[in-house]
């Protein structure tokens, strides 16, 4: 714990010096930042000594909690050998061994790992293969130089990623940096765009994809989703079958299927990659995240070997996969990706958080009973919590009303962290979370948006959201 002084200038140096992401600084200048200095498992604890209940994993990146010995000791392990060398024209034992174990996780068939940075990196990298596979599988293929995705998804914040992204507030102000992409209408059961209901719609949300299959395959490269979960989207799951059933129109109309796992990877719904659940493998699969259980950034994109050998030739026919980052393969962070995947196994993680998924479930059954919850969305540990001014019709809170913003910093009150999507409320622990953390979690979740909605008891607090 730092004493009141320096936290006060560290504050001042951060209001002066910093550009956070996705905030408006304007706003953030006149608040006093919470500043994180310490974790330990699924907590955290500001300058203050103030201890919060980590309720997004660090946006999602953290699996087995903070300050895991095992991950730790593989940091310092590493740092006595070397901290970082390229892999350009050179290779790393850190960085062959994790490639290896990758591909023994991953659904079968994806056989190469390409390293890259971070989660919007690993979605470029499949996009730049997909172009490329097509030009030098087929020269008459050349044609196959768009993109079929999902409205409302979010798969990164690069050129390629960003043109593949369905959220207007993130790419439309890049307009001139994007290239052209087809989009299809998501799986969004609660708010059907086509005001069916499940299972009595038959999925006809696949209706429109099939259709632009059909009638544009011979243009389109790839078919990029997140498996289950849009997560950004304000964590959107798909009806059951739905992932399967976009595996077998990408093979019928020979279209890549690029599997964004970014957010769903590493245990997240419940198995180790959300493909597995409906045994589908994707031609593509980048992931990030928890690769490394929240430690340092890395990023992967896997393929399959018939990609791969499509980049095979002699030199000067410039079949290679001219892409690369200066920090490709940090030996640092595969170091501490290869004991995430040893902790997966040790402690048998995927197989104990079976009875905390069905836990969680059990109690977000008085959230979703609130009189301004509207749904609640949950695979494994990604929940979305979507706020509604009114139950009935399914009227959402305008967004200046930041409903979720406000039962954020509510929650933050009473010990834990959150970072809403919009007045979609996310909770999404690190997997080793207890069983007792999760249920104060998901208790301090109902008061603070009953505490934000509703209204207030004679003499109580006062709402920041009026119903």
């Amino acid at each position: 714990m730092m004493p009141s002084s320096d936290t006060k200038q560290l504050a001042d140096w951060d209001r002066r010096y910093l550009w956070h992401p996705f905030t408006q600084m304007q706003e953030w200048e006149q608040e006093t930042p919470l500043i994180i200095e310490r974790g330990r498992g699924a907590w955290l604890s500001d300058t203050q000594g103030r201890k919060y209940l980590d309720g997004v994993s660090s946006i999602w990146v953290n699996v087995h909690g903070h300050r895991h010995p095992t991950l730790d000791r593989a940091i310092r392990t590493q740092l006595g050998k070397v901290a970082h060398s390229t892999l350009l024209g050179l290779s790393s034992p850190p960085a062959i061994a994790l490639a290896r174990a990758l591909v023994k996780l991953a659904p079968c068939g994806l056989t190469r790992v390409f390293y890259s940075d971070d989660g919007s990196t690993a979605v470029e990298v499949a996009l730049k293969m997909a172009l490329q596979y097509w030009r030098q599988r087929d020269p008459k293929a050349g044609s196959k130089r768009t993109f079929l995705h999902l409205q409302l998804s979010y798969h990164g914040d690069t050129a390629g990623a960003m043109s593949i992204g369905g959220i207007g507030l993130f790419r439309d102000r890049f307009a001139p940096l994007l290239v052209p992409t087809i989009a299809a209408e998501p799986p969004y059961c609660y708010r059907c765009p086509f005001q069916k209901t499940y299972p009595s719609c038959r999925m006809a949300c696949l209706d429109p994809v099939e259709s632009l299959l059909k009638r544009r395959h011979r243009e389109i490269a790839g078919l990029v989703i997140e498996p289950l979960v849009q997560a950004a989207s304000g964590m959107l799951t798909a009806p059951p079958g739905y992932l399967a059933r976009i595996r077998a129109l990408c093979t019928k109309y020979e279209v890549l299927l690029i599997a964004d796992e970014v957010a769903t990877g590493f245990g997240r719904t419940g198995r180790m990659f959300a493909c597995q659940h409906e045994r589908v493998t994707p031609d593509l699969m980048a992931v990030s995240k928890g690769l490394t259980g929240g430690y340092l950034p890395l990023g992967a994109t896997l393929a399959t070997e018939d990609i791969y050998r499509a980049f095979l030739g002699q030199y000067g026919e410039w079949k290679t996969f001219f892409h690369g980052h200066s920090y490709t393969g940090n030996p640092l962070a595969c170091a501490v990706a290869l004991a995430n995947l040893e902790v997966f196994r040790t402690e048998r993680t995927l197989a104990r958080m079976q009875g905390k998924i069905r836990t969680l479930r059990r109690l977000l059954k008085p959230v979703a009973r609130l009189a301004h919850v509207g749904d609640v969305r949950q695979r494994g540990f990604m929940v979305g919590i979507e706020l509604v001014k009114n139950r009935a019709t399914k009227e959402p809170y305008p967004l200046t009303e930041r409903a979720g913003h406000w039962v954020a910093m509510e929650a933050r009150r009473r010990g834990l962290l959150l970072r809403p999507l919009g007045n979609v409320v996310v909770l999404m622990p690190p997997l080793a979370v207890t069983m007792t953390e999760l249920s104060r979690m998901a208790a301090i979740v109902r008061a603070a948006i009953r505490t934000i909605t509703e209204p207030p008891a004679p003499g109580g607090r006062r709402r920041r959201v009026r119903p």
